[in-house]
């Protein structure tokens, strides 16, 4: 997943961009409304995380912006006022959720993967390919009953292909989702994550190479 942080507190958009990396979950942080319209017009995110009061264009026009294509990532707006007028407010915007500063982040990481999950409707919050077994919310992956442990980019990948329901993932797709804005285009670290993923889910692989396509994992 991969996210927008929209925020303009540096300290806490990076705290945020720090504890979303730590749950596998890539970010990109824009300290205004103007740059976060750029930033969702050039990066394909999951969601934004969108503070209401921030410079430039204000937090509820970014809102109805984004709300307005239906192509646009999913809103989860953050502002400091939790009042019942304003919750309704941020959501008769456009928003798909609305939480209050302050807030607990395994609440913010919750209701990011929910508002993620939604996209994929046909998926069950865990997702499961033949043996292969993923669950979003634990972290955890088993092939058969074995526990598989896998570090934070590679479970990224291996949920952005189980997603996929066995259908091609490109090399870019897979950057742009795993990785944030900083990610080098020309770097092999797509290659080399699927390659341990390999290693670590065995014989016969799980994950196939389609030749000048992407990646896929198989169904059987």
């Amino acid at each position: 997943m991969r996210v927008l942080i929209v925020e303009d507190e540096e300290f806490l958009a990076e705290a945020i961009r720090s504890r979303l990396e730590m749950d596998a979950i890539a970010a990109d942080i824009a300290g205004d409304g103007t740059n976060a319209l750029l930033a969702v017009e050039d990066n394909d995110y999951d969601v934004v995380l969108l503070d209401r009061d921030i410079p430039g264009v204000h937090g509820d026009d970014v809102c109805r912006q984004l709300a307005d294509d239906p192509a646009s990532p999913a809103i989860l707006m953050l502002t400091a006022s939790g009042s019942l007028n304003d919750k309704v407010g941020g959501l008769g915007l456009g928003a798909d959720d609305y939480l209050a500063k302050p807030f607990e982040f395994p609440e913010l990481i919750a209701r990011l993967r929910a508002l993620n999950r939604r996209k994929f409707t046909s998926h069950p919050p865990a997702l499961e390919c033949g043996a292969l077994r993923l669950d979003p919310f634990r972290r955890e992956v088993y092939l058969e009953s074995r526990y598989v442990q896998l570090t934070k980019k590679e479970f990224s990948v291996l949920e952005l292909l189980m997603k996929a329901g066995g259908g091609p993932v490109s090399a870019e797709t897979i950057l742009e989702k795993a990785w944030d804005e900083n990610a080098n285009p020309f770097t092999n670290t797509v290659k080399v994550t699927i390659s341990n993923l390999r290693r670590k889910l065995g014989n016969p692989a799980i994950i196939t190479t389609l030749p000048g396509v992407g990646y896929a994992v198989s169904r059987d």
